[in-house]
């Protein structure tokens, strides 16, 4: 047993991006500082490294290239209605919210840019709302939810591009001896004394040389402990625990809890911090608020366990339930996650399916992830142009194509079906109940004035130049031959993050069960819902992960 007691100013807990911002920014300020992470050096970084880096800025230079026109009162409309705010606990998430709008409309993109930060030149259209509904004459509306506007910025270089300048200022940091990067120390318990956080205590593991992502050991060398004026918690969220996300699970609002589910992220992002925040006295709120994918195949090439990888589609494939009934409007691809998630769950299956054709994969078939992008992430411009602009698709989305156990590639529609009910227990797909809804479709858009709704949205896609370049295939019938071969996939849910956590106020001060701010405890990022205990509300607006990742981390850095 090693008993290692040490005093310092600020003590962090978790080196992902949340916990680099508020560590940079601190030290910035003169504090002395120590970063905990249980997981080794090679991890450092966290989730944000593994990400396609996206980040939601308002009107950018970028938007008004693209003649996208944006602004803050259009963006704040846009995440008001999406968030649905509308319990008494969510006071502090909307006065959150509404300042990192005011945010990412002003100081985010030149403070981002002046430390080295770029983006792609295309700004993508994420989460674009549920504006298919139905009224009660079950007609269409426009509910009004998801971005009116692109807004998700990938950053050159992907997640990587996004944690370089905040990895480079900690290294300077540590350097200098103002920061001390602490790896493998795993945190139980908050350390309390007159009411206020005094500092940390927890297990030394040993040390592990597991590649960035994989499961490492939690063998026990030692315990520590540390004292400090103020503690960041950073930590992280809980998507790698699946049991975890199944107890938070918000059966009434979403739907039964998916008997099966594939992950995200790693299996060290396991939520365990927040049961010791509340332990110490911390308010958790919003726990059952998550953003979990329903796009998600399992990686035929794993790093962690369950590995699952979210497809980020254009609005092209059509989409069908286990049982093969085509998906309501309100569910095109892309458009509205959180409600697709309830359909999907309250279909009586885990699954949905994908039907595409080969024209389809090849302009609209992105693999979220910085892995997934090299081109992109290796900030290889010749790479970028020959990859998105070339024949085919890209070389990662062709290899999930040839080894994925999740697709289905096939030169007509009767082997198609055939192959997709081999990848079931039990084989639920009618061969005649699945073309006649494909033939309807591929009808009507041959009618010159087509009024399927999927297929307006396709038009209306291509109206937006980025789209047309990169993210939306000509439309075309889907039985048509010059098109395939056909694919379909088999898409199962992917968890990924927690809207909800540790309550905080606009200082990232940690709140008790009365309110009160616990003195000495800070948080931020994921664990805190990434700003106030869930500044997204119920739905996110993408590109919000990351951006709330720094701007609360900014934020606890500056305030301790």
């Amino acid at each position: 047993n090693i008993d290692f007691m040490h005093e310092t100013d600020v003590i962090v807990i978790g080196a992902g991006l949340a916990g680099l911002v508020a560590a940079a920014e601190a030290a910035d300020g003169g504090k002395q500082v120590v970063v905990l992470e249980q997981e080794p050096e090679q991890s450092l970084g966290g989730q944000a490294y593994w990400s396609l880096g996206g980040l939601f800025l308002v009107d950018t230079p970028e938007q008004r290239r693209l003649r996208v026109k944006d602004s803050f009162d259009l963006a704040w409309a846009d995440w008001q209605a999406t968030a649905a705010f509308d319990r008494e606990e969510d006071h502090w998430p909307r006065q959150w919210a509404e300042a990192y709008v005011e945010f990412a409309a002003g100081e985010m993109y030149d403070w981002l840019r002046a430390q080295g930060m770029s983006f792609f030149p295309i700004v993508g259209w994420a989460e674009r709302g549920a504006r298919f509904a139905y009224d009660e004459g079950r007609k269409p509306k426009t509910t009004g939810q998801g971005n009116s506007v692109p807004r998700f910025h990938i950053a050159w270089g992907t997640g990587h591009g996004v944690i370089e300048p905040f990895v480079r200022r900690v290294r300077e940091h540590v350097d200098t001896g103002r920061i001390k990067l602490l790896f493998r120390h795993c945190i139980t318990e908050l350390s309390t004394g007159q009411g206020a956080v005094t500092g940390v205590s927890g297990d030394i593991l040993a040390a592990d040389d597991v590649a960035r992502g994989e499961t490492s050991n939690r063998n026990i060398t030692g315990q520590f402990h540390l004292t400090a004026s103020a503690v960041i918690v950073c930590s992280g969220g809980m998507g790698g625990d699946i049991e975890r996300v199944r107890a938070h699970w918000p059966t009434e609002r979403i739907g039964p809890v998916p008997p099966n589910m594939i992950a995200g992220v790693p299996q060290h992002v396991d939520g365990k911090m927040l049961d010791v925040a509340e332990v110490a006295g911390a308010s958790l709120i919003n726990t059952d608020r998550m953003w979990h994918y329903t796009e998600g195949v399992k990686n035929w090439n794993p790093v962690w366990p369950s590995h699952g990888i979210r497809i980020l589609p254009g609005p092209s494939s059509m989409w069908f339930d286990a049982t093969g009934k085509r998906l309501p409007y309100s569910c095109l691809p892309g458009f509205d996650t959180l409600g697709t998630l309830k359909h999907i769950c309250n279909s009586g299956y885990d699954y949905s399916w994908f039907v595409l054709t080969q024209k389809i994969i090849e302009k609209e078939f992105a693999l979220s992830g910085s892995e997934q992008n090299p081109d992109i992430t290796s900030k290889r411009w010749l790479e970028v142009l020959k990859t998105r602009l070339g024949r085919g698709a890209t070389p990662n989305v062709e290899a999930f194509k040839q080894h994925g156990e999740d697709f289905v590639v096939a030169d007509s529609l009767p082997l198609l079906v055939e192959g997709m009910n081999a990848l079931t227990e039990t084989p639920l797909l009618s061969l005649d109940e699945l073309h006649k809804q494909i033939d309807s479709r591929d009808e009507n858009l041959l009618t010159g004035m087509p009024t399927d709704l999927q297929v307006s949205a396709i038009r209306k896609a291509r109206n937006y130049w980025g789209d047309k370049l990169v993210r939306t295939a000509k439309t075309h019938p889907i039985l048509d031959r010059d098109s395939g071969p056909l694919i379909a996939v088999k898409l199962h849910i992917l968890t990924r993050k927690s809207l909800g956590g540790i309550h905080t106020n606009l200082n990232a001060q940690v709140l008790d069960m009365g309110g009160q701010a616990i003195p000495g405890l800070y948080a931020a990022g994921e664990v805190a819902g990434f700003g106030g205990g869930g500044y997204h509300g119920y739905a996110a607006l993408e590109g919000t992960f990351l951006g709330g990742c720094i701007f609360s981390g900014r934020i606890a850095g500056r305030n301790v």
